[in-house]
């Protein structure tokens, strides 16, 4: 297993664990750049470090604030406005570590509840 790979398993499983998923926001609101597979994405982290991390080493960042999203939130009333508007999830992305992984929200779903089972 790569060190990406292991790196979005542990994502799924701290997810999982905490019942919690992380995204940044600033007064516009979530961003959705460009991702690794050339389609918008809206970033999320498995603790507020990692978001803290991101925003500190990232500069189109300056400004946005990590925010914790109940599992139950985010499956309810974020996961599906993503699948319409047709975002990707970016997983534990790390400017420090090249990690710029993206996932359908179908996916991010299927996974975190595989280790919630």
């Amino acid at each position: 297993m790569s060190t990406v790979e292991i790196e979005v398993a542990n994502f799924y499983r701290e997810i999982a664990q905490t019942q919690t998923i992380w995204s940044i926001k600033d007064d516009v609101g979530f961003p959705a750049p460009i991702g690794g597979k050339g389609k918008r994405a809206m970033p999320f982290w498995s603790s507020k470090a990692r978001a803290e991390e991101e925003i500190a080493n990232v500069p189109s960042f300056k400004g946005f604030e990590p925010v914790a999203i109940a599992w139950d939130v985010f499956t309810q009333q974020m996961l599906p406005g993503m699948e319409r508007d047709g975002l990707l999830a970016g997983v534990n992305w790390s400017s420090i570590s090249a990690v710029s992984v993206d996932v359908t929200p179908t996916e991010l779903q299927q996974q975190v509840q595989a280790h919630l089972a």
